[in-house]
């Protein structure tokens, strides 16, 4: 019995085109030197979630259709006062995507989602962190086609990082420029 493989389609393009683009754009020697996309975290931060679980719970749900695997609770590291915030409480949600969920979601955001933001116009190029991570916040989660409109307590902002094996943030901008992410100059 033979079992095919699937591979995803942003993922053969990064191995067919991408990579070589890559090593020529930067005149790397070593094959292993070339930048690769490593992981994708999606974060949804709910401060209002440690009075009404309900929020969180409706942000689980719609966090487990966009990203295709089920997030962890995060849960407050310290207590602080003044936001009425205690030590454990829980305050928001999150998933790690690797491998073909990887190259799934970021293929479903660039062609599907992020041109159902209204006035889109890119996204910043200057959320890079030094070291070819990029964070891309997205104000309403609502853009991707897997949440339901009428579902939840409305729109909920979320934080999208790309964490990339390149060494500085301009090998990382070219990466994802080269897969498709809309950066502006």
């Amino acid at each position: 019995m033979s079992t095919s493989t699937y591979i995803p389609r942003l993922k053969q393009q990064y191995q067919d085109e991408v990579r070589s683009k890559l090593k020529e754009e930067f005149q790397l020697s070593n094959p292993m030197e070339i930048p690769g996309l490593d992981k994708i975290v999606l974060n949804m931060g709910l401060g209002e979630a440690s009075k009404n679980i309900k929020i969180l719970d409706s942000a689980l749900v719609d966090l487990r259709l966009i990203a295709g695997q089920q997030p962890v609770i995060t849960r407050a590291k310290k207590s602080i006062a003044a936001f009425k915030l205690r030590d454990g409480m829980p305050i928001g949600c999150r998933v790690t995507l690797r491998r073909s969920n990887m190259w799934h979601f970021l293929d479903r955001l660039v062609s599907v989602a992020l041109p159902r933001v209204r006035d889109f116009r890119g996204t910043p190029s200057k959320s890079f962190d030094g070291r070819g991570s990029y964070t891309l916040g997205i104000r309403d989660h609502l853009i991707f086609p897997e949440v339901e409109q009428g579902s939840g307590d409305g729109a909920v902002g979320m934080n999208v990082t790309f964490v990339t094996t390149a060494k500085n943030d301009e090998q990382a901008s070219f990466l994802l420029r080269a897969l498709g992410m809309p950066l502006r100059d």
